[in-house]
């Protein structure tokens, strides 16, 4: 069953990245459903291997901030809320809980696990902007930040590695850029 129009212009079509927030919070629970509704997306093997930093205290903020681009720092520092989506290397240790009989659910080849866990990390982050934007929630997905850095701060001692972060709230309509062009079908696409 198809969804509807105006489920689709929430998703796609009217939704757009935003830099500027109203100052309204993003609650511990509606960050709680975002995940659960990304969760049932497909991955791979169904490896699961994204992981998410909800960054929402001013202590959290303070810590990204010196690891932001100069461009990203004011729209993050605003944001009711920034994600912080990661992808974990060590995912193959959930194989008894997310496909316990499959038996290629992780390689013991790291660099496989780590295309793997890029791949479908990422594939995940797509699902988190739509959820989010099905709830209700703005987005603000960027690059421009010290991965590293990031790393170090919000996944030390772990497997998990920084992919892109994600601003979250409600966005201020009237301070939206214009929007940029698309790539029709037959610019981006063939059929073989």
């Amino acid at each position: 069953m198809a969804i509807n129009d105006e489920a689709l212009d929430v998703i796609f079509r009217s939704a757009r990245t935003h830099r500027h927030w109203l100052d309204k919070p993003v609650s511990p629970a509606l960050l709680m459903a975002i995940y659960d509704l990304l969760r049932w997306g497909p991955t791979s093997g169904n490896c699961n291997p994204m992981r998410v930093v909800f960054v929402v205290s001013p202590e959290a903020k303070a810590r990204l901030k010196p690891l932001l681009a100069s461009g990203n720092v004011e729209k993050t520092m605003t944001a009711p809320a920034t994600a912080i989506l990661g992808y974990d290397l060590d995912f193959g240790r959930f194989k008894n809980v997310l496909s316990p009989k499959s038996a290629s659910f992780a390689s013991p080849d790291l660099a496989a696990n780590e295309v793997t866990a890029f791949r479908n990390g990422s594939l995940q982050g797509a699902y988190f902007i739509i959820a989010a934007r099905a709830l209700g929630l703005d987005c603000g997905p960027m690059s421009g930040f010290d991965n590293a850095g990031v790393d170090a701060e919000f996944f030390a001692r772990t497997a998990v590695k920084s992919n892109f972060l994600c601003n979250l709230g409600y966005g201020d309509a009237a301070k939206l850029y214009p929007r940029g062009g698309r790539l029709s079908f037959d610019e981006a696409c063939t059929i073989a």
